[in-house]
Formats: C-alpha cells, sequence, structure tokens
C-alpha cells in the first residue's frame, strides 16, 4: 500500500465519529458507510498527507488514486481519491488519458455526488482542452446505457462559459429530453440554465422548440431569465 494511502485511511480512522457518520450514510443515501469525516477536515488531512509523502508524476498520483478508489470500505476515502486529482500541484498532470479512469469513477460511484464534481472539474476542462479526443467519448456518454454517463454528457460543460461546444450540448439534451429519471431531467435544467448566463436567449428559444422538456427541466433552465 502507498504511504499515503496507509497515511489517509489512518487518519480517517482516527478522525472518525460515528453519530456523523450515520447521518451521512442516511443523507447521501449510500450502501457504502461512512467515517464521519466532514469535507473541511478532509482537506486538512489531505494536505498534510500530500506534504509528507509528496506524488512524483501523474503515474504515481495514478497508482495513489485508484488504489484509494477501489479498495475504499468508506466514501470518504472516494471523496479523498477524487480531490487529489484536484490539487492545484496534480492538475498539471491530468489530460485526455485520464478520461477512462473518470468514467470508471463515474460508473462506480453511481451517484450525484461523484458525478457532479467529475462532469464539470475533471471531464468538462479536459473537454475544454482537449475537444478532438475527448469530444468523441462524450458523445458515445449521450446514449450510453448507463444514467451518470448520459448525466455526465448533459452536465460536463457547465463551467465553460462562452467556451460552450452548443452543439455536444444540445446532443445531448434531447438525446435525454423524454428520459424519465430526476436526475438527467435536473440535469438537463441546470445545464440551460447555466447557459443562459452567456446566452439567455439561445435557452429561451431551445425551450421553446423543445416541447417535450419536462416541468423540472424547463422551470430549471428558466429560472434566472
Amino acid at each position: 500500500m502507498h504511504p499515503i494511502v496507509t497515511r489517509l485511511r489512518s487518519d480517517l480512522a482516527a478522525d472518525a465519529d460515528p453519530a456523523a457518520a450515520t447521518e451521512m450514510q442516511r443523507y447521501m443515501k449510500s450502501p457504502m458507510p461512512f467515517r464521519g469525516v466532514a469535507k473541511p477536515a478532509r482537506e486538512r488531512l489531505l494536505k498534510a498527507a500530500v506534504t509528507a509523502h509528496p506524488l512524483a508524476d501523474a503515474t504515481a498520483l495514478g497508482e495513489v488514486v485508484r488504489e484509494l478508489w477501489d479498495g475504499a470500505e468508506f466514501r470518504e476515502e472516494r471523496y479523498l481519491a477524487l480531490s487529489l486529482t484536484g490539487l492545484r500541484r496534480h492538475q498539471p498532470w491530468l489530460d485526455a488519458s485520464w478520461v477512462p479512469l473518470l468514467r470508471h469513477w463515474i460508473v462506480t460511484g453511481s451517484w450525484w455526488d461523484f458525478t457532479d464534481e467529475i462532469a464539470s472539474r475533471r471531464v468538462g476542462p479536459l473537454l475544454l482542452a482537449n475537444p478532438g479526443t475527448v469530444r468523441p467519448v462524450i458523445r458515445s456518454w449521450v446514449t450510453d446505457p448507463d444514467r451518470w454517463l448520459r448525466r455526465t454528457s448533459v452536465i460536463c460543460q457547465l463551467r465553460a462559459g462562452p467556451a460552450t461546444d452548443v452543439a455536444l450540448l444540445t446532443e445531448a439534451i434531447e438525446a435525454n429530453i423524454a428520459d424519465p429519471d430526476f436526475f438527467l431531467r435536473k440535469g438537463v435544467g441546470w445545464a440551460l440554465r447555466q447557459h443562459a448566463r452567456v446566452d439567455p436567449d439561445l435557452v429561451r428559444r431551445f425551450v421553446d422548440e423543445h416541447p417535450g422538456l419536462s416541468p423540472l427541466s424547463r422551470r430549471e433552465a428558466l429560472r434566472h431569465i
């Protein structure tokens, strides 16, 4: 086991709060138990662990996060794996080659807390930086049987602003517009609402031209316009 993984798991155990763990698991409806360590405390543990055991390169980072994620017994271990890839010192190491691992996390995480962070803060930036490589992958997720990959295709451009690939966003939404799944309908509305900050006229027109939008998606899309 990598020293950083050993330390993080040990520190999580030392800071465990059983009462908080029960409440966190209930709120998240998670089959995987929690240690009961909230985000601010996790960030402190992560900073200390990375300072004590700095990672040399992208290969080392990949090994550590895979070990944390795939061997996780508590949900916080997966949060820490995801947070490791988001540290400023590690972000330059992330490129299109990480997309298969992110896909694995989306599919095995199978819930909104993982999917939303991965989609908007990992997949989205990689799409923006590597459109030629990542765009075809996102297009394949648009109709994937896995609902979390489909949600990712819809919301991965939340932070893209004026650089949003409108054609890709449109394709993702139109392919899932009739899906009754709450998280997809919410995601469609969220993506449209976010893009309305850039182009409200386009969003109004899209809503008008797509009567099949669910009331939830429509309401979310038009919330601020």
